[in-house]
């Protein structure tokens, strides 16, 4: 046994091993110890094999706190999520931690209110202060965009927003297109009108899917109608349905899925069935969009593949001091279900 191991207070209980245990095993300084553990560099391979094994044997664990000290750096990333529960900003905040956690990063996360510049610069001071190595923002109003394209910050800064106005900073997945995608597909059953149930107005994703839908209705010279906001819930997608003009082989580009479940029960009491008399496209692919009656077409968001692109330059920009560099936004996918079809002649 070694010195390391020797009992501490109390019965049958063994002291944790610390870095002038790993050094005198090893037989090396304790600051050479610590140049191996935080991976600087002027150390022989040979001595670094040593330690590594001297830490391997004792099984020893530096502390957070005293590599912080060395490396200047906490290991730890701040997360500013909207304070709401739709299904993207709290989809992308989850993956997100997958992928720092599978980096071994930790996240301090914090909810400020959505619409509130001021109120997300007041979280990112707090953020500052507990010295994250990095900030993430996950941003779904176009004001809070403004504010954070104006941050100078000393440590990295990545957003998670849809926007038109690219930056090497900014990752998103391309609502633009999916929506032209979802709108295409609608054009191709022989739909001729086709309408837009949308996102807030002030919602960067609504905004980029409208741009979208518009686009794809001018490239194939169908009738563009001005949009129905609502505001993500099923509850406005039920309102907008029962006052929204169809009449048999219309279709609905919904802004996403929870608004047309609010519109399949609308279409139902007003006797309009789907797909027979309206065709319908969601926009998120929830969980819940297969399981509907009829089940749902939609636009599937790559979720996960966005936490991992955040962590990526994340990491990038922390680890390797590189600058940002311009992604293009990941794509969208169609799921084609049973709640559009072909329109009738």
């Amino acid at each position: 046994m070694t010195e390391a191991e020797q009992a501490g207070p109390g019965p049958g209980r063994r002291r944790a091993a610390n870095i002038f245990d790993v050094a005198r095993l090893a037989g090396v300084s304790h600051q050479t110890v610590s140049r191996v553990i935080n991976d600087l560099p002027n150390v022989r391979p040979s001595t670094r094999a040593r330690v590594e094994q001297a830490i391997a044997q004792l099984h020893y664990s530096p502390s957070p706190a005293a590599r912080a000290l060395v490396t200047k750096r906490t290991r730890t990333i701040g997360l500013v999520t909207p304070g709401i529960s739709d299904y993207g900003p709290t989809s992308i905040a989850m993956h997100f931690n997958f992928a720092a956690r599978a980096a071994r990063y930790s996240v301090e996360s914090v909810s400020a209110p959505p619409d509130d510049p001021k109120a997300i610069r007041s979280v990112v001071d707090a953020l500052l202060r507990q010295r994250v190595d990095a900030m993430v923002l996950v941003v779904v109003d176009v004001e809070v965009l403004e504010l954070v394209r104006s941050l100078d910050l000393s440590i990295p800064v990545v957003v998670s927003a849809s926007t038109a106005r690219r930056s090497p900073a900014i990752v998103s997945i391309d609502q633009y297109r999916g929506a032209r995608s979802a709108v295409r597909h609608l054009a191709e059953l022989g739909h001729t009108r086709i309408l837009h149930l949308a996102g807030p107005r002030n919602a960067p994703d609504a905004t980029e899917r409208i741009r979208g839908w518009r686009d794809e209705l001018a490239e194939h010279r169908l009738e563009i109608v001005p949009p129905a906001f609502g505001d993500w819930s099923a509850e406005s997608g039920y309102r907008l349905g029962s006052t929204l003009d169809l009449e048999p082989g219309d279709a609905v580009f919904s802004g996403n899925d929870q608004m047309s479940i609010g519109l399949f029960s609308a279409l139902r009491e007003r006797h309009l069935r789907v797909p027979e008399d309206i065709s319908v496209v969601g926009f998120d692919d929830v969980p819940e969009a297969g399981y509907l009656f009829p089940p749902l077409t939609t636009i599937r968001q790559e979720f996960a593949a966005l936490g991992e692109l955040i962590m990526q330059k994340v990491l990038i920009a922390v680890e390797e001091s590189s600058p940002p560099t311009e992604d293009t936004p990941l794509p969208t996918h169609l799921i084609v279900r049973q709640s559009t079809r072909q329109a009738a002649d």
